[in-house]
């Protein structure tokens, strides 16, 4: 890049929105988790589709990279640069242009924040179909670019199933629109589930059209203690069954999980000490039904023994309180020095296996090793810290657990990405001829290679 680049990149957007200080584009170089750190010197922040157009057909040109940005809130380095790319930032694109109540569809941009699309879609009785720890900080468009998962997926189902439409940018400036508000269309490829989870790979994802569900008037939430994985597994089950339609979130957080939130946090659990938790969440349009199916659900797991304790909370605050145990684990970790995070999905049969195995592997070598995550999707958030920084430690760790994912027919990743961290790890998931295949769709969305290079897919 050059001075006459960023004399071009000024004239697309304003001289206040091109950063280029070392403090300035900082933040945009370091990742959420502080493990990984590019050397961008240049931050682009535009404000709407036009423009985004105009930097990447310019940066085809001249043949600059790409990263990407939105919220930052990743946890496999996709989000910061590798090297120098550019950063393109949608920090500033926060319109929500349009909510139709009738058909329950939102269009916003990219940039909006989870948590301020949901407080607007409240307003009309409406609710986004995904929750997420980082809500308060990460952009939509970064959650359909990695096809985040989230804490409700057992209800609502994926980003694949409750995104309608999408509109993005392509390497040469080319705005590829596919932005449909229908819920059924059924004309010719569906191009924009390429874009669902692609990581900015593909295209820059500029508008989003996302079908909204009605917010429940009912909410519960139970936070149980239970005396092993068997009987967290059982009341799993159970929960499908006897509370059926109103589930809403089935969660687990083993003790070294707990211990780790409320020693590091220093929050309180209203529950005594145990080997596991759950927190089983119903949501629906009858108060007192709902209240009544939870109870006895409840009522039946005590008396059978494998619910020990519970505690169920209906307001609001109460509620807030409870599944911050749950949101804020990662936040805990951390204190502990550095954290080697890992996100798969198992079968049930063998999803808490990948805990035991790594505890034993690694005994007397980590601080703690631990698991919490989405039951309710097979979706296992296994967490290992140090004081600092080892790779005795990562060798250890790193191919091992993705062959036992690998072996059980698992995803070395559930909802994270593959980002930086995991490119090269992807044959554990994916065929040869399946990654072949992605390789010649990134050659025909992006021949140059210019958009968020070094992710996704292996060096090899």
């Amino acid at each position: 890049m050059t001075s006459d680049d960023v004399k071009t990149f000024q004239s697309i957007l304003d001289p206040g929105r091109v950063l280029t200080s070392g403090e300035g584009t900082s933040k945009y170089n370091e990742d959420w988790l502080g493990t990984v750190r590019g050397a961008s010197s240049c931050v682009l922040r535009p404000r709407d589709t036009r423009e985004v157009s105009s930097i990447l057909a310019h940066c085809a040109a001249r043949q600059l990279a790409i990263c990407p940005q939105g919220g930052n809130t990743g946890l496999v380095g996709g989000s910061v640069p590798v090297f120098d790319e550019v950063v393109v930032s949608t920090e500033l694109m926060t319109n929500i242009e349009a909510i139709d109540p009738g058909s329950g569809v939102a269009v916003c941009q990219s940039g909006v924040v989870l948590e301020s699309l949901d407080h607007a879609l409240a307003e009309h009785g409406l609710m986004v179909p995904l929750d997420l720890g980082a809500k308060g900080s990460c952009h939509i468009g970064g959650n359909v670019s990695t096809n985040a998962g989230g804490l409700r997926l057992l209800r609502y189902g994926s980003l694949h199933g409750t995104v309608l439409g999408v509109e993005a940018v392509l390497a040469s400036g080319e705005v590829v629109d596919c932005l449909s508000s229908m819920k059924k269309d059924n004309t010719g490829y569906d191009l924009k589930h390429l874009f669902i989870g692609s990581e900015g790979t593909l295209g820059l994802v500029t508008r989003v059209s996302i079908a909204c569900p009605n917010r429940p008037k009912s909410v519960n939430l139970a936070l149980l203690s239970l005396p092993d994985f068997d009987s967290v597994v059982k009341t799993f089950k159970a929960s499908k069954h006897q509370l059926g339609e109103i589930l809403s979130s089935c969660e687990f957080i083993d003790a070294g999980s707990m211990d780790c939130v409320t020693e590091n946090l220093g929050l309180k659990s209203p529950l005594d000490r145990n080997n596991f938790y759950m927190l089983i969440e119903t949501s629906g349009s009858n108060a007192e039904h709902d209240e009544e199916k939870l109870n006895m659900f409840l009522e039946k797991m005590m008396t059978s023994g494998e619910v020990e304790d519970g505690t169920v909370a209906t307001a609001p605050s109460k509620q807030a309180e409870i599944w911050q145990l749950r949101e804020r684990i990662a936040e805990s970790l951390l204190k502990d020095g550095y954290c080697y995070k890992y996100d798969i999905s198992l079968p049930l049969s063998v999803f808490y296996d990948s805990i035991t195995v790594m505890r034993q592997r690694l005994e007397g070598q980590v601080t703690r090793v631990v698991g919490y995550g989405h039951i309710g999707d097979g979706n296992m958030h296994l967490n290992i810290t140090t004081p600092e920084y080892s790779q005795q430690v990562m060798d250890q760790i790193e191919p091992y657990l993705y062959e036992f994912t690998s072996q059980h027919r698992g995803s070395i990743s559930a909802e994270h990405g593959l980002g930086f961290k995991k490119r090269n790890f992807i044959h554990f998931s994916k065929s040869d001829s399946a990654v072949r295949l992605m390789k010649q769709l990134k050659t025909v969305f992006d021949p140059q290679g210019i958009m968020n290079p070094y992710k996704v897919l292996p060096d090899q």
